[in-house]
């Protein structure tokens, strides 16, 4: 079963320019990226798309291989799957055949690791479905503006006793972080959710550090998971204000 991860990662950025290799601890998001996805036991290659030669010679430092991606999907109305399609061709071309199972990953999620996706990918060969994604358990209760302008309740039945949090059906949210497809089933659809779809649940990893100031930041991972899960618009403007905050710590 070859298995590969490919990380989009454009050059152009309206929330934060350059964000793809702005440091965090001292290593580019698109280093992070590309080190979870070589330390993985079940990717055999990482890739890394991109219309800027900067951010591919630091992915190549990090040991990915990387392509160039065209002008006309590196737009910041292109979507992820035509970044992906693209390097699925391109890696057909260089090495004569597509591979079994592609890993999407996203420079944005700084906190992934190796076992994450090997988790993730375990699960798709397990429940033999097309498409598994990283998820983390919600008990968010989520509202709407009615068309009468009142509160209504998504998630929960406001009219009703509030629950309490065990006693609710679990349920979850993506992460962004980490998706991974079979490839017939991905090329056919064009879409991350091809066929039969399978969550696995992660927990946001500790951060090791040999500084004492660096405990604090773990207590700020929650606001920037759940804002850039919830709110993906915001991802740019999260991770600038947790990257200068970690930048500070570590200074």
């Amino acid at each position: 079963m070859n298995v590969i991860a490919v990380i989009p990662a454009r050059g152009g950025s309206v929330g934060l320019p350059g964000k793809n290799v702005k440091p965090l601890n001292g290593v580019p998001l698109v280093g992070r990226a590309v080190l979870a996805a070589v330390g993985s036991k079940l990717v055999s290659q990482c890739y890394v798309s991109s219309d800027a030669h900067e951010i591919l010679d630091v992915a190549a430092s990090f040991g990915a291989t990387g392509i160039t991606r065209p002008a006309e999907i590196s737009g910041p109305t292109a979507s992820s799957e035509s970044a992906l399609i693209h390097a699925l061709e391109e890696v057909e071309r260089t090495t004569g055949k597509l591979p079994d199972i592609l890993v999407f990953l996203q420079c944005t999620s700084p906190f992934t690791t190796a076992e994450h996706i090997d988790a993730v990918v375990s699960k798709l060969m397990e429940e033999q479905a097309a498409s598994a994604f990283s998820a983390v358990e919600d008990h968010g209760f989520i509202w709407q503006i009615a068309e009468d302008g009142s509160a209504a309740g998504i998630t929960h039945d406001h009219n009703k006793p509030r629950q309490r949090r065990q006693d609710m059906t679990p349920r979850y949210r993506e992460t962004g972080a980490i998706y991974a497809m079979r490839v017939a089933d991905f090329m056919a659809r064009g879409n991350r959710f091809c066929g039969k779809t399978v969550l696995v649940p992660i927990d946001t990893p500790p951060l090791k550090s040999t500084r004492p100031r660096i405990g604090r930041l773990p207590r700020l991972m929650p606001v920037f998971m759940i804002r850039t899960a919830q709110f993906p618009g915001t991802r740019s403007r999260h991770l600038s204000r947790i990257s200068t905050v970690f930048t500070r710590m570590t200074a």
